[in-house]
């Protein structure tokens, strides 16, 4: 079973002026990456909700995060030429974009939608695989490596059912 590299992004807030804060990604092969990024100058938007969402406060951004053009060279030196699937694609491409468009960068891989990759059995045992996905990893923060990783664990989790399912004729 071929499964794909998954990435999150966690961000200022969900509104307009939002700008990546943090940004992981799980591979197939059990490896992970995550970072915070150092906030642009002119990135000031920021969300006290979505903070208590992620626990990310902009101090610690400001102090220990990444400047934009070493997390932009390391993801296209790392994920070249791939397809990267994300959960939350209409906020996630545009953080992402947000995130080049900063260092006048393009990215070296594609970024897609994970519910391209779902059939209809999968898109129907979705939500009970996750809890299940939670449940087992027990990951106490909403952070980016940790919400790509349960995203891949769900994914695999579903298509196991899945494919369980197909061979019983259920």
């Amino acid at each position: 079973m071929e499964l794909p590299i998954i990435i999150d992004i966690e961000a200022s807030g969900f509104g307009r002026g939002s700008y990546p804060i943090e940004i992981g990604y799980y591979t197939p092969d059990g490896e992970s990456y995550c970072t915070l990024i150092r906030p642009e100058a002119a990135w000031t938007h920021w969300d006290e909700s979505a903070e208590q969402v992620h626990g990310i406060p902009r101090a610690l951004l400001v102090e220990k995060g990444r400047a934009a053009l070493d997390v932009c060279l390391d993801l296209n030196r790392q994920l070249r030429g791939k397809v990267i699937y994300c959960d939350a694609w209409a906020y996630d491409y545009v953080w992402l974009s947000l995130l080049f468009d900063a260092v006048d960068l393009l990215p070296s891989f594609q970024l897609k939608d994970l519910r391209e990759l779902l059939g209809d059995c999968e898109q129907s045992h979705w939500h009970a695989s996750r809890q299940l996905v939670e449940v087992r990893l027990q990951l106490r923060r909403h952070r980016a490596s940790g919400d790509a990783r349960t995203l891949f664990e769900t994914l695999r989790e579903t298509r196991l059912r899945c494919a369980i399912k197909s061979e019983s004729g259920a």
